[in-house]
C-alpha cells in the first residue's frame, strides 16, 4: 500500500524559508511574542508569529501572506498595538538589534529601543527620543516623534536620513530623499502604512547641556498650577519644552499613590541658569516632591516616568489650537480633584517652537497645533465614555487633529484625524502603489479612511 505524503501547509513553506523562528498557537514562545504591551488588545492572536532576524525573513512573510490571502502586522515592543485581525501573520522584529553610531549618524534595526540608543550615544549628542524611551525606535520615528525636547529640536522624524523597508509587494527597498523619495516622504509620519521598516538611519543633534525634571504638586493646587502653566508657556522660548498632567496613581505607588497629584514636566536645552530663571518666572507653589536640575540625557525618561510594565489601557488624544483659561477650566471640570475621573493621567503637552517649522516635506502634519491633550486610563467601562466627554469639553479649542503616536487606533476615522486631506490622499495613493494586494495590516485603515471621505 502506497503512503501519500502529507500536504505541506503555507506556514510550513514559510518556516523553511526563514532564518528566524515561525511560531504557531501552542508553540513555546508564541504567547510571549504575540502579546502586545497594551494587553487590552490581547485578542485570539495571529495565525503565526515570525521572529524575524533580517529583512529577508520579513520579505518571506509578506510573500507568503500575498500568496495565501493573509495580512501581515508588525511589532517590536507592542506599545502601538491596535489588535490583530483574523488571518494575520505577525512579524516580531525584537531580535533585529543592529545598532551602529558613526560620526553623529545612527543606524538602528527594527528591534532597537531608544534605551539602547541613549546608552550608546556619545556625550554632547542626542537622539530625539520620546517621553518613554522603552519604545522601539522605528515605530516612534514612523509616527513623527514629538518628544520632551520637541520645541527645541523639532519632530524626530525630520532627522531621519534613510529607511530600509519591506513593502507590500515583498520587495526590500531603501528610501531616502533621492532613492524612492515618495516612499521616504510617506514613511515619515505614515506609521507603518507603507511597509515594514527593518532599519532606520538618522542624525543625532548636538546637546550642550540639559536641565530637566518633574515638579509634583498636591491635587488641591491643580487649578493654580494649570492656570499658571497656561500663562507661563505662552511666553516660553524654544529652549524649553513642558507639559502638565493631572495624575491619579494607584494606592501602592509610593507617596503620591491613592491621591490626585499634578505634575509639571520641564526640559531646558542650553545655559542651566537661564533655564532656572525661566522656570522661576512661572510662580508655581512649592512642590511636594520632585525637582529640576542638570540631567544626563540618557536619563530623559525619568522626566515623565511613564510605566514600563505591560498593562491594559485606553487612550484618547486631540490637538488644541489654543489654550485659553476656559479650556483649562474645562479640563479641570473633567479631570480635576473634584471630578469623577477614571483616567490615570490627563496631560497637556506644549508644542510650537521648532515643532511648528515645516522641515523636509513628509507625511507629518498638524505642525501648527499649539498643544496636545491626551488621557490614558485603565481599559475599564467608565474610561471610554469619560475620554469622549473630555474631548467634547475641549472641542471649542480643538483642531480636530491628533498625532499618530498618541492614542493608537485602527479606526479609519481616528487614522484620518492624524492627517490633512491632501496628505491622507497621497498616503492612500502610495499604499495602492506599494501594497497592491492589501497585505500590510497598517495600510487597511488608510484605505478605508479615504473611502469614507468619498
Amino acid at each position: 500500500m502506497t503512503t501519500l505524503p502529507s500536504p505541506v501547509s503555507p506556514l510550513d513553506d514559510l518556516a523553511g524559508a526563514l532564518r528566524g523562528r515561525l511560531l504557531r498557537p501552542g508553540d513555546a514562545g508564541y504567547a510571549e511574542l504575540a502579546a502586545p504591551w497594551n494587553v487590552a488588545f490581547r485578542d485570539p492572536g495571529p495565525v503565526a508569529v515570525v521572529e524575524a532576524l533580517d529583512a529577508a525573513d520579513v520579505a518571506a512573510a509578506v510573500r507568503c501572506a500575498t500568496a495565501h490571502g493573509l495580512q501581515v502586522a508588525v511589532q517590536a515592543t507592542g506599545h502601538g498595538a491596535t489588535g490583530t485581525a483574523p488571518g494575520t501573520i505577525l512579524v516580531h522584529t525584537g531580535r533585529m538589534t543592529e545598532l551602529a553610531i558613526t560620526d553623529g549618524l545612527v543606524r538602528a534595526g527594527a528591534g532597537v529601543r531608544w534605551t539602547d540608543v541613549l546608552a550608546a550615544t556619545p556625550d554632547g549628542l542626542a537622539g530625539l527620543t520620546g517621553s518613554a524611551p522603552g519604545v522601539g525606535v522605528v515605530g516612534y520615528l514612523t509616527g513623527g516623534g514629538h518628544g520632551p525636547l520637541v520645541r527645541t529640536f523639532g519632530v524626530a522624524s525630520d532627522q531621519v536620513t534613510a529607511f530600509e523597508v519591506v513593502t507590500g509587494d515583498g520587495a526590500v527597498r531603501r528610501a531616502t530623499a533621492t532613492d524612492n523619495p515618495a516612499l521616504f516622504w510617506g514613511l515619515r509620519g505614515g506609521k507603518g502604512a507603507l511597509g515594514i521598516v527593518t532599519a532606520v538611519e538618522f542624525a543625532l543633534v548636538g546637546l550642550p547641556s540639559l536641565l530637566a525634571g518633574c515638579l509634583w504638586f498636591d491635587g488641591a493646587a491643580a487649578a493654580s498650577v494649570l492656570h499658571r502653566w497656561r500663562e507661563w508657556t505662552a511666553t516660553l522660548p524654544e529652549q524649553a519644552t513642558s507639559s502638565v498632567a493631572v495624575v491619579r496613581l494607584p494606592p501602592e505607588a509610593g507617596p503620591l499613590g491613592g491621591r490626585v497629584s499634578v505634575a509639571v514636566r520641564y526640559a531646558w536645552v542650553g545655559d542651566p541658569d537661564a533655564g532656572r530663571r525661566a522656570l522661576d518666572e512661572a510662580g508655581f507653589p512649592v512642590p511636594v516632591l520632585g525637582g529640576v536640575g542638570p540631567l544626563p540625557y540618557a536619563q530623559i525618561g525619568s522626566v515623565h516616568a511613564d510605566p514600563v510594565d505591560p498593562m491594559p489601557v485606553h487612550e484618547v488624544s486631540t490637538l488644541l489650537a489654543a489654550l485659553p483659561a476656559e479650556a483649562v477650566d474645562a479640563v479641570l471640570a473633567a479631570a480635576g480633584p473634584a471630578a469623577e475621573c477614571p483616567q490615570i493621567v490627563v496631560e497637556i503637552r506644549q508644542l510650537g517652537g521648532a515643532a511648528a517649522r515645516p522641515g523636509e516635506a513628509s507625511a507629518v502634519g498638524h505642525r501648527d497645533a499649539a498643544y496636545c491633550l491626551s488621557a490614558i486610563g485603565i481599559a475599564a467601562p467608565p474610561t471610554r465614555p469619560h475620554g469622549r466627554a473630555l474631548l467634547a469639553a475641549v472641542a471649542p479649542w480643538s483642531t480636530g487633529g491628533r498625532l499618530p503616536n498618541f492614542a493608537a487606533s485602527a479606526d479609519p476615522a481616528e487614522v484620518a484625524r492624524a492627517y490633512d486631506p491632501m496628505t491622507l490622499s497621497r498616503l492612500s495613493t502610495l499604499v495602492a502603489t506599494y501594497d497592491p494586494h492589501g497585505v500590510i495590516a497598517a495600510a487597511a485603515p488608510v484605505r478605508a479612511a479615504v473611502m469614507q471621505d468619498r
